[in-house]
């Protein structure tokens, strides 16, 4: 779990891997067309598996292996385990999730980041404010000494207070209805785990904060850095802006 300066320097390398190749599919989804609610890019339909391709593609140039990209748009997106398929729309959100592992080193990299391409409905925007206030209050509270329960159980109050509770309804879970998060190293999941079991952070650790709301009637955000466990703080491995519409 706890990782030497190397390990941090390999798996920030993979980081900025994802990044790029994030940022090629974001440069897509800007320069898209809206027709009749649907993305077209080049003259065809945008879909979920076309940004994907770019992503992987981008990886695997940056010597990175990709599997399970999420690309998930809509209602999808409600599923956090849904990769997403199909045609990608306007207005609605799309959340990226991207954790590929390194060919050279083998570390893993994870990121998530959620967007519109349009305009998101007032609904969503509350929704995604609280998820980012609640991503960013979660790495502000990352450090060593710090139980990860009470990071997860704060954002979960946050989110609470805010009107999104989490249960089932409609014959389905809503709400934040899984961890905050999880080690990243040679394992894309290890320990520690960030969430309703209690564990001390320990200096040298790399966790994701990586909150969600997901609520069908309303839309979906899920919003994961990476953070280093330092005896000060957490040290933010993800450089990559956060923003709803583009």
């Amino acid at each position: 779990m706890l990782k030497r300066p190397e390990e941090v320097e390999a798996i920030s390398a993979a980081q900025r891997a994802v990044e790029e190749a994030v940022a090629a599919a974001m440069r897509v989804l800007r320069e898209a067309d809206i027709r009749g609610g649907m993305l077209y890019a080049d003259g065809t339909v945008l879909t979920s598996e076309r940004i994907k391709q770019i992503i992987n593609v981008k990886l695997m140039e940056r010597e990175c292996v990709a599997q399970h990209t999420i690309v998930a748009c809509g209602v999808d997106a409600c599923d956090p385990h849904n990769e997403g398929s199909g045609p990608l729309y306007a207005h609605q959100p799309i959340i990226f999730d991207v954790f590929p592992r390194s060919g050279r080193t083998r570390y893993f990299a994870d990121m998530s980041r959620t967007v519109v391409k349009g305009r998101a409905s007032d609904g969503m925007k509350r929704l995604y404010d609280a998820v980012r206030d609640g991503q960013e209050w979660g790495v502000a509270q990352v450090r060593a000494g710090v139980d990860g329960k009470a990071i997860h159980d704060g954002i979960s109050g946050r989110f609470a207070a805010k009107g999104f509770t989490t249960g089932v309804k409609d014959g389905r879970m809503q709400g934040f209805f899984h961890g905050t998060g999880h080690g990243v190293g040679l394992d894309i999941h290890e320990a520690p785990r960030v969430g309703k079991v209690n564990h001390v952070l320990q200096a040298g650790e790399v966790v994701t904060v990586e909150p969600g709301l997901y609520y069908p009637a309303i839309g979906a955000a899920r919003i994961e850095d990476m953070v280093l466990v330092t005896a000060d703080g957490g040290v933010n491995l993800t450089q990559f802006s956060k923003e709803l519409e583009i």
